[in-house]
């Protein structure tokens, strides 16, 4: 699915609309069939991710056990116990990302997940860089060093690259320029 085009879709609608939806797809979420369709594929001990509404992203976790509608996984990362619904699982390893619509200003808090590299321009225009700990209402909560974190506007971000897979030490063969001969 397109997450990107349905979010593009989403708002267009009413308040109404939207929670029209929701109820719709609510009873699609608990619907016993499903449920049972997921809960037949999971094994205790199995490697899974899910998707984590305050992070906004993928989770990697291992079932601990599996309950009626429900399963206790352990976070991979950081060893928390959680007890989350079926429809969290990802089973068929979607990709959640939403991408933000070319040439606009800033992060959408929906295209944004923990552990996201951002930028930004503090008051006095220098860019700051950090990692996106924390998705507020209206503002991102960014750790820029081990001392400091911003509460920036999702308006005021921008996605930083991960450079770790360039070389940052070409050779000189590398850097050879052909020159045509005169």
């Amino acid at each position: 699915m397109d997450y990107t085009a349905i979010l593009e879709a989403l708002n267009k609608a009413s308040l109404f609309d939207l929670h029209r939806l929701q109820s719709a797809i609510y009873q699609e979420l608990i619907n016993p069939v499903r449920v049972e369709q997921i809960k037949a594929q999971l094994k205790v001990g199995q490697a899974i991710s899910y998707f984590d509404p305050q992070a906004n992203g993928l989770i990697d976790a291992v079932i601990l056990k599996i309950q009626k509608t429900r399963c206790l996984v352990r976070n991979v990362k950081d060893q928390k116990n959680w007890n989350i619904p079926f429809y969290y699982i990802n089973l068929d390893g979607v990709d959640t990302a939403i991408q933000p619509k070319p040439h606009t200003t800033g992060i959408p808090r929906s295209a944004l997940h923990i552990g996201a590299r951002v930028g930004f321009k503090d008051r006095n225009h220098q860019e700051l860089f950090g990692v996106v700990i924390r998705l507020n209402p209206k503002t991102a909560t960014v750790k820029i060093s081990e001392q400091h974190t911003w509460l920036v506007h999702y308006q005021q971000l921008f996605p930083v690259i991960d450079s770790t897979g360039y070389d940052t030490n070409p050779t000189q063969a590398s850097l050879f320029i052909e020159q045509d001969e005169e």
